[in-house]
């Protein structure tokens, strides 16, 4: 995933938007079109419904390049934004309908499920966001299921180097859902101290 861009692309990518600069829109479309579809994805599960969010947001961006404001973050993090708003009131909508129906289930679970998508939604774009180092750290221990001695061997680092680049992922993860932290835990042998 592409990472932030400085400001100044920013700046100048919104100003070309405003201009009406087709080829502008095309540059944007590279550089986030995986990102949004993505986003939209994980929260609807549907690669249909996933295009639809893709389309409508890079629709809303350029139709609407004045909406973003670089004084409030990346235009990376303004799009992932704007395809979680668009993703989750679609989501709501879809599950609305099926309730409305008579499929099985209440308000307060399409309520649960909209949450959990959202957060999972989140953290993916935290951990696609994250500095390289961090985001090795972090696969290496849960998805390979290293413990922290193992995850500083595996990346060439001190011990206390891959224990300070796990808390760091940690801290920035858990940011995904501050209501409901307690689906992470801590990887194999994190915070032992021999």
């Amino acid at each position: 995933m592409a990472k932030d861009t400085p400001p100044r692309w920013d700046r100048r990518m919104q100003q070309r938007l405003a201009r009406g600069e087709a080829a502008a829109l095309g540059e944007l479309y590279d550089r986030f079109a995986s990102l949004v579809h993505s986003l939209a994805h994980r929260v609807l599960d549907d690669d249909g419904a996933a295009d639809q969010i893709t389309r409508e947001v890079f629709g809303h961006v350029w139709e609407n390049p004045e909406a973003y404001d670089p004084k409030q973050g990346s235009m990376r993090s303004w799009v992932a934004g704007l395809t979680h708003r668009k993703a989750v009131d679609r989501l709501r909508r879809t599950e609305a309908a099926a309730l409305e129906d008579g499929a099985d289930g209440t308000s307060e679970e399409l309520e649960q499920k909209v949450r959990r998508a959202s957060a999972a939604a989140r953290a993916d774009y935290i951990v696609t966001s994250m500095p390289a180092p961090l985001r090795a750290a972090l696969e290496l221990a849960y998805f390979q299921r290293r413990d922290y001695r193992q995850t500083a061997a595996d990346l060439g680092v001190t011990e206390d180097e891959a224990r300070r680049r796990l808390r760091l992922g940690l801290q920035l993860l858990s940011t995904a859902n501050p209501r409901h932290q307690d689906g992470l835990s801590s990887p194999p042998g994190y915070g032992q101290h021999r």
